[in-house]
Parts: C-alpha cells; sequence; structure tokens
C-alpha cells in the first residue's frame, strides 16, 4: 500500500511539530521546512531521517524561490506529496496606528505570500497526480476581530479565501482545500500571554478552557485524511465555542 507523503511548514517546533510526529505515526513520510533546526527537528532526523522517512531542511519561506525549489526536492525524493499543511506563521501583536511598517510587511509575507507560494509549488505536483490534499492554518481571529491583531487578523482572512477559491480551482482534480480556524491554544504564540488573560479568554470559551496542542492537530489530520474525502473549501473553526 503506498504511504502518503506530507510537507509541513514551520515543522519544527509547536504545532508544527505536533503534525510532524502525527503524520509520521500515521505511517507517513514527511517533509519539513522551518527557519532554523530545533531539538525537535535534531531528534526526528535522528530516529526517522535514516530510514528515509524524514527530511528536514532550513528554509526562509520569505524567500519563494528557496520555498519552490524546496518542493522540487521533496517530490524528487519521496516521488509524489499527498498532503500539505501551510502551518508556518508570524504574529505581532499592537494597535494599527502604532505598528511599524516592516511588521505589517512581515506579518502579509510570511501569512499570507509564503502560503499562497507553496501551495502554488505543491498543486503544481499534485496536478500530475490528480490527488491531494492543502490545509491551511488559520485562526480565530479570522472569524472575530480582537483588538491589537488587526493585520494578523487580516492576513488569516486572506487565507481562507485562497481555501475556498483554491478549492474551486483544484477540485476538479481531485485536490481538496481546507483550514483550521484554532482559537488559543498552548503554543509559543500563546506564551505571551499572562495568566489573567488566559482565564479571561477561558470565562469566554463555552469549553472553559483553552485547547490543547493535540486538539488542534487532530482537526488538521482529519482534514488532511480520506475521512474528509468530501470536504473542501471549508474552514474548521476549533475555539471551544468561543465563536458561537
Amino acid at each position: 500500500m503506498r504511504r502518503s507523503v506530507a510537507l509541513v511548514s514551520g515543522g519544527s517546533r509547536g504545532l508544527g511539530a505536533a503534525l510532524v510526529e502525527g503524520f509520521l505515526a500515521r505511517g507517513c513520510a514527511v517533509a519539513a521546512m522551518s527557519r532554523h533546526r530545533s531539538p525537535f527537528i535534531d531528534r526526528t532526523c535522528a530516529e526517522w531521517g535514516e530510514r528515509g522517512d524524514f527530511l528536514w531542511e532550513p528554509v526562509d519561506m520569505f524567500d519563494g524561490e528557496a520555498s519552490r525549489l524546496f518542493v522540487g526536492r521533496v517530490a524528487e525524493q519521496f516521488g509524489r506529496i499527498d498532503i500539505l499543511i501551510n502551518n508556518a506563521g508570524v504574529v505581532t501583536e499592537g494597535v494599527l496606528p502604532t505598528l511599524r511598517r516592516d511588521a505589517i510587511e512581515d506579518m502579509i509575507e510570511l501569512n499570507f505570500i509564503a502560503p499562497v507560494l507553496l501551495a502554488q509549488a505543491c498543486a503544481r505536483v499534485m496536478l500530475r497526480q490528480n490527488a491531494g490534499s492543502i490545509v491551511n492554518i488559520s485562526s480565530v481571529n479570522a472569524v472575530r476581530g480582537h483588538a491589537g491583531v488587526a493585520v494578523y487578523s487580516a492576513t488569516k482572512a486572506a487565507l481562507d479565501g485562497l481555501t475556498r477559491s483554491l478549492a474551486r480551482e483544484l477540485g476538479p482534480r481531485n485536490i481538496r482545500v481546507n483550514s483550521v480556524a484554532p482559537g488559543y491554544f498552548e503554543s509559543a504564540m500563546a506564551a505571551g500571554l499572562g495568566e489573567d488573560q488566559k482565564q479571561r479568554i477561558a470565562r469566554r470559551t463555552p469549553l472553559g478552557r483553552l485547547a490543547r496542542l493535540e486538539e488542534i492537530a487532530e482537526a488538521v489530520f482529519f482534514l488532511a485524511s480520506n475521512q474528509a474525502s468530501f470536504i473542501t473549501g471549508q474552514t474548521l473553526v476549533v475555539d471551544g465555542g468561543m465563536t458561537c
């Protein structure tokens, strides 16, 4: 039985690392890209790399050509790309009147333009296969406005728009495109939240807590898998009911 090949951007820590681990545990070959190595990458390369199940390379996603070349190397090594997880992202908090232009441009570049170019490169591989699944990692901030993250929210809303239109374009070739919009969960992005902020978020959430990392990852695995074979163009909000 042919194994699936998954490519995960931002795969060195946090949600990206959990996705890499989960796909490997499910029998997939996995390629991951991130700007820097991490202890997780070192361990995973040692355990899985020599078996030919895992490939990692340092890729600066601000460089679209570097991403395109990495996709080519993944397709050459594994023969195909079945799953793309557009996970890499950045947030700089601050109300818009005080936000530096370079911070604005970085969020637009990494949260939207880089995923567009990565999806384009992977879609070209998937079109040759007549099959594939793309899952974009959005945010609950794309669904409901929050002060201090206007540009970040806009980039994630743009990613959801890309998801729906790309699903229309690629659906006739059996390529599905969906997104997951996580609420607040334990991650590097949430690390800056004080305990009082976390408690306020929990009080606004019907389920009364922040999400666990594995709960977000399971939603991604579902949409990427054949269990979601008739789901495309959708944004799955995983926020404990915060936006209901």
